[in-house]
C-alpha cells in the first residue's frame, strides 16, 4: 500500500512537472507574438498573418536589412527592445522617430512607422527613400540633430502637471454611449528643466462611463468621461485625470463649450426652467474642443 502511494505521488509530481513546462512553453510563445504584434502594428499599422518565423524575418529585414541570427525568442527580444527601449547611451527607434518628426515638423503624429518616414522624406528630399528603416531613420537624424544624436535626459513628471488637450472624439449625450472610446491630442508642448516630455499631436485615450439623455422637468443631460492616459515622447504611457487643479482651467473653456466639467464629469448648461413638461438640455462638445486634464501621479521617463 505504501509502495502504491509513493508510486501515485511521483507519477503526479511528474505530471504536474511535465504541465509546468507546457504553461511556461505556452505562455513564452504568447510574449513573443505579443511583441511581434506589437511592432508590426508599429510599422505596418495592423498585425500581420502567416508563421512567425516568416513575420520575425520580414521585420527584421525591414528594419535593419538582413536576417539576425539566434533563437525566435531572442530575435523577438531583439527586435522590441531596439524598437522600444531606451536607456541615455541608447535611444530607442521610437523615441528616434519622434524626435526626428518633431524636430521637423513641430508635432508628432500617431500614424505607422512605415508613413511617418515616407511623409519626412518627402518633406525632406521630394522622393521616397530605399533601404533599411534604421538607415532611412539615421539619414533624417543627420539634418534634425548635431551628429545625428538625440540626447536623452531621465525626467521625474509631477504629479498635477497641466496639460492642454484636443479632442478628437466628438461627445454627445444624443450619441454616444458608455465604453465608448475617447481620443485626443496635445495641444502644446510639455517641457521639464529644459526637456520635451511630450509633443505636441500626442494621443491620449478615455472612455465614456455613463451617460444620461435629458428629461421633464428641466433636467439636463449629463455624460461621465474619464481621459485616462497619454503617451510621452519616449514611448510611456502616463496617466492623466480630469482633476480640481484643471477644472479650475477649464471654467472659461467649459462655458464656451457649453458644459460644464466638474470633477470626472461633465454635465449639461445648468440654468432655471419654469414648466413641469420643459424638456432639460442634451450635452454637445465637438471635435476641437480644448480643455485641461492633469498628470495623475509621479512618473519617471525620458526627455529629449
Amino acid at each position: 500500500m505504501l509502495r502504491k502511494s509513493i508510486s501515485f505521488l511521483m507519477i503526479l509530481l511528474l505530471l504536474c512537472s511535465n504541465m509546468s513546462l507546457i504553461f511556461a512553453n505556452g505562455s513564452s510563445d504568447m510574449a513573443v507574438l505579443d511583441k511581434v504584434a506589437l511592432l508590426e502594428k508599429f510599422f505596418e499599422g495592423a498585425e500581420q498573418t502567416g508563421p512567425l518565423v516568416e513575420r520575425i524575418s520580414k521585420l527584421e529585414k525591414e528594419i535593419w536589412g538582413k536576417d539576425i541570427r539566434g533563437s525566435l525568442v531572442a530575435r523577438a527580444d531583439k527586435l522590441y527592445s531596439y524598437c522600444r527601449v531606451n536607456s541615455e547611451s541608447e535611444p530607442s527607434f521610437l523615441i528616434k522617430m519622434n524626435a526626428v518628426e518633431w524636430t521637423l515638423t513641430n508635432m508628432v503624429t500617431t500614424e505607422p512607422f512605415k508613413l511617418r518616414i515616407e511623409n519626412l522624406e518627402r518633406l525632406l528630399n521630394g522622393q521616397v527613400g530605399t533601404g533599411s528603416y534604421e538607415n532611412r531613420l539615421n539619414q533624417m537624424l543627420e539634418y534634425a540633430y548635431v551628429a545625428g544624436t538625440v540626447t536623452l535626459t531621465n525626467v521625474t513628471v509631477d504629479k498635477d502637471n497641466l496639460l492642454k488637450i484636443k479632442l478628437i472624439t466628438p461627445l454627445s449625450t444624443r450619441t454616444s454611449r458608455p465604453g465608448d472610446i475617447v481620443t485626443f491630442q496635445i495641444e502644446e508642448d510639455i517641457y521639464i528643466d529644459g526637456s520635451l516630455i511630450i509633443a505636441k499631436g500626442a494621443q491620449g485615450k478615455g472612455k465614456v462611463n455613463k451617460v444620461e439623455g435629458s428629461k421633464n422637468f428641466g433636467r439636463d443631460a449629463q455624460m461621465e468621461v474619464n481621459f485616462d492616459t497619454v503617451e510621452a515622447i519616449d514611448g510611456s504611457v502616463i496617466s492623466t485625470l480630469l482633476g480640481e487643479k484643471a477644472k479650475e482651467e477649464n471654467k472659461s473653456v467649459a462655458m464656451a463649450a457649453g458644459a460644464s466639467l466638474a470633477g470626472m464629469v461633465i454635465l449639461g448648461p445648468i440654468g432655471i426652467v419654469g414648466g413641469a413638461f420643459v424638456h432639460g438640455k442634451e450635452v454637445t462638445i465637438p471635435a476641437g474642443t480644448t480643455i485641461y486634464i492633469q498628470t495623475q501621479e509621479t512618473t519617471s521617463l525620458y526627455g529629449i
